[in-house]
């Protein structure tokens, strides 16, 4: 909403300028057209319904795939990411650099994941090799006010997150009987 406005101010100081400026009245021919269609832009973006805020959640890519059975496995994470999506999550996946050798046996990047996992891109992280993916986890969860889906303690990162020791924070799954479970009864309170 604020570059439609932005749009009308500029578009307004525009047309003024060429109404009273001797020399400028060929910048109202633009000016003009440019009021309106800002005036167009800003009332429809008034008129739109406002969205609640996103319960982002983010997994750990790299802990969750394997949880099934132990061996690596991406459709593990996309049950989980369908399960958060069903219950109203938004969620985001964070990825050890070796992911992709563990599942295909070679590097995979964000789109190639994200493309599995039918996800945005700007949403599924493969951190830089040689980079604990903890760190990353941890700190979208505090940047995004959202909780964390790993089985993963986080004991190393506990002094600097201290947030992981909340209930609800950190959200434990796994398969029972072949069905996915995610421990979200208990939610952070945000």
């Amino acid at each position: 909403m604020f570059t439609p406005f932005l749009l009308l101010l500029g578009s307004l100081i525009l047309t003024i300028a060429g109404a009273s400026l001797p020399g400028w009245q060929d910048f109202m021919l633009l000016g003009v057209p440019c009021v309106i269609a800002s005036a167009i832009l800003l009332l429809r973006a008034l008129a739109q319904p406002k969205r609640p805020g996103n319960k982002w959640i983010i997994v750990d890519g790299s802990n969750v795939m394997h949880w099934k059975s132990g061996e690596p496995n991406i459709r593990v994470v996309r049950d989980v990411v369908d399960e958060l999506r069903a219950r109203g999550y938004t969620p985001g996946v964070v990825f050890d650099a070796n992911a992709g050798y563990l599942l295909i046996g070679r590097y995979q990047h964000d789109k190639a994941l994200s493309s599995q996992l039918d996800l945005p891109v700007d949403r599924v992280l493969v951190v830089p090799k040689g980079t604990p993916a903890d760190p990353y986890i941890l700190q979208s969860a505090r940047d995004y006010g959202g909780q964390v889906v790993s089985r993963d303690q986080f004991r190393d990162w506990a002094e600097a997150h201290p947030e992981i020791a909340e209930p609800g924070h950190l959200i434990k799954g796994g398969y029972r009987n072949g069905k996915l479970w995610l421990d979200l009864e208990t939610e952070a309170v945000a």
